[in-house]
């Protein structure tokens, strides 16, 4: 479970679909026993995410953290401008992490309650490296704007969505997001405009694909 509520590669390997076709696949960002870590100095979609590591509040305690902390899973990284700019709360079901990223020193994510009583680890990025290297610097106010980003469980980088600081983002959305990247990553077809889990889905293949086309 995880608390997500008010944010509001390079490709090696393929896989054959009906011997007709391939897709590609995005290559892990570290190799099967995470000696190395493979990973972009800046964010970019279908890329290795950039590494990070920084001290976090966790559960009230003050600890380092690092992007290594979640190999294998799904993460979702939301920049936020400052503790309090939150609301509300919502949980996820779907085997993926969460956590919270500004500019504020650990200590005030812990006195202030950060999140307002969610339970997510809180970066303290008072370097303000991780939120350039991820493009979601107010560099003028020297606070994050409001992004959401979404790593795979390869470490690779699928979504990127930067708001302006007096736009909120869509939890509904990002839940949305989620669901799609790990629903491609397994089945390998491609969830079409305002897909929801369960809709119907396309074959990556220029004559498959017109089951889809013919039925909308």
């Amino acid at each position: 479970m995880i608390a997500l509520r008010n944010f509001g590669t390079r490709f090696l390997n393929t896989r054959i679909i009906h011997n007709t076709t391939t897709i590609k696949l995005p290559q892990r960002a570290y190799n099967n026993n995470y000696g190395r870590y493979r990973y972009e100095e800046v964010a970019r979609v279908a890329k290795p995410a950039p590494l990070w590591e920084a001290s976090a509040a966790v559960d009230g305690v003050i600890k380092p953290l690092s992007l290594k902390d979640y190999i294998s899973k799904y993460l979702v990284m939301i920049f936020y401008p400052m503790d309090w700019t939150f609301g509300k709360e919502c949980d996820m079901h779907l085997n993926t992490e969460v956590v919270g990223i500004s500019c504020d020193s650990p200590h005030s994510h812990i006195a202030q309650g950060g999140l307002g009583g969610i339970k997510i680890p809180l970066i303290a990025d008072q370097t303000k490296k991780i939120t350039r290297r991820y493009g979601c610097l107010y560099e003028e106010n020297g606070f994050p704007f409001r992004g959401t980003f979404i790593i795979d469980d390869k470490g690779i980088l699928r979504v990127a969505h930067v708001n302006d600081t007096q736009i909120g983002r869509s939890v509904d959305e990002t839940l949305r997001l989620v669901e799609a990247i790990q629903f491609t990553n397994k089945h390998g077809e491609v969830c079409p405009v305002n897909w929801k889990s369960g809709d119907r889905t396309i074959v990556p293949d220029p004559t498959l694909s017109k089951d889809y086309f013919s039925k909308i």
